[in-house]
């Protein structure tokens, strides 16, 4: 079906070649994002630091189209399929860079769409091409996706089978929502805190007090009440222009006010929306450089905890989206994609190490297996599979040992062997002193 898919979008996908003609296009700014409400989360430290984090964790790791050989599967670098998911998708985009977008657009936007782009003449995937959602209109209904991404060089409707879609959360399983529309009170909290922190600590703390004047003036009580507040606008002004002595006229008085609790709780309160926002992405506090004071075990722990339960859907995600649109169903069970998740289980060297000397001593790999991801050359003998001496079958520990035989008893040196070649014979009589007396 798939085949028939492409024959008959076969004239629509050779649009590149009008595209060369329309005139010369500005780049985007900001990476592809247009100053909407996910640029403004993206002001606040701890989202940016989120959004970062997975978008650089899933780039750093190759993405294996795999072909079944015999029992097991193993990796296929000789189709284009592994230059494309490896090095580089699309002519403007490298394969890092590809895969930190189509996360960034996951999470904030809630959709990452991606087309693949086949050739003419080969009828295999020449390009991965990533459009922006916003350029996106997907009819839920017939099940149809209407792009126009002069960037992408994507414009036409597509049906569902031709579009790798990739949703974040969903509520309908059709379409995606981001994590900021959830997160939507948090960050508006987080936000207006800081613009209040930035009001506070301007031109190095500008100064808050009350002024007054016990002693009164002449005239009506009117008058007094508006020249105090003059008094007031024009202290306050020169405050926030950065003076720190000013003069004040008359019997006039200033009470500085002191950091009250309601400012103490107000800092109190920007250090929970960190863990707040952290809570809706689903990445520790630790790593966003919070100050919690963790051990050796409570970070082990919540490395394990991330890649566990943030990064593992999140590929899972990717891995089934690419195989339900680029593998045909025949193949189902003859190719896979998978990310290569070994370079986030050893993170250090010490543990690098220990992981590989565990996985020889267990027989999983040998140890020109390990040389060669180490881009070490083999060495002779080092492709026999080792295991543990210490362990034991079942059927071995049930098995009683046989018991030995017993030891023949050893002659004594004075007493004559009968046995051996030169030795008394007994005669007929049983005498063997040969006649002697």
């Amino acid at each position: 079906m798939g085949i028939l898919i492409n024959i008959r979008n076969l004239f629509r996908r050779s649009e590149p070649a009008q595209a060369k003609q329309e005139p010369a296009r500005t780049p985007r700014t900001g990476g592809g994002f247009p100053m909407l409400a996910s640029a403004n989360a993206l002001n606040i430290a701890t989202v940016y630091r989120c959004v970062n984090l997975l978008a650089d964790s899933v780039a750093m790791l190759p993405v294996q189209y795999m072909r079944k050989k015999g029992d097991i599967f193993v990796e296929d670098r000789s189709d284009r399929m592994h230059y494309l998911l490896n090095v580089q998708p699309c002519e403007w985009l490298s394969a890092v860079d590809f895969w930190q977008q189509v996360v960034r657009y996951l999470l904030l936007r809630g959709n990452a769409y991606i087309v693949p782009v086949y050739d003419p003449f080969t009828m295999s995937v020449a390009r991965l091409a990533l459009v922006d959602p916003t350029t996106v209109a997907h009819d839920t209904v017939n099940d149809t996706y209407t792009i126009n991404d002069v960037y992408a060089g994507i414009s036409g409707v597509y049906d569902e089978s031709e579009v790798l879609h990739i949703k974040n959360y969903s509520i309908d399983g059709k379409t995606g929502l981001s994590t900021i529309a959830y997160a939507r009170i948090a960050l508006d909290i987080t936000s207006t805190g800081d613009q209040e922190t930035l009001n506070r600590f301007a031109n190095g703390g500008n100064v808050r007090g009350i002024v007054s004047n016990d002693s009164g003036v002449r005239g009506f009580g009117e008058y007094q009440d508006k020249e105090l507040e003059k008094t007031a606008t024009d202290l306050d002004s020169r405050f926030r222009g950065g003076e720190r002595i000013v003069s004040l006229p008359g019997q006039v008085q200033f009470s500085p006010i002191s950091l009250s609790s309601t400012d103490m709780q107000f800092l109190e309160t920007r250090k929970f929306n960190v863990r707040e926002i952290c809570r809706f992405f689903g990445v520790h506090p630790s790593f966003v450089f919070d100050d919690t004071s963790n051990n050796y075990k409570s970070a082990e722990m919540a490395n394990v905890a991330f890649l566990t339960n943030t990064l593992n859907p999140m590929m899972r995600k990717i891995e089934v989206e690419l195989h339900r649109k680029l593998v045909p169903p025949n193949l189902c069970c003859k190719r896979k994609f998978q990310f290569d998740r070994r370079g986030l289980y050893a993170c250090d060297l010490d543990s690098r190490i220990k992981y590989q000397a565990q996985t020889i001593a267990a027989g999983l790999y040998t140890v020109n297996e390990w040389r060669q991801e180490e881009n070490k050359p083999a060495v002779e003998g080092g492709d026999t599979v080792l295991v543990s001496a210490n362990l034991k079958s079942i059927e071995e520990q049930t098995k009683q040992p046989e018991p030995e035989p017993a030891p023949e008893p050893i002659p004594a040196a004075d007493e004559p062997d009968t046995n051996q070649s030169g030795t008394e014979e007994p005669d007929e009589n049983g005498d063997t002193s040969n006649g002697e007396e």
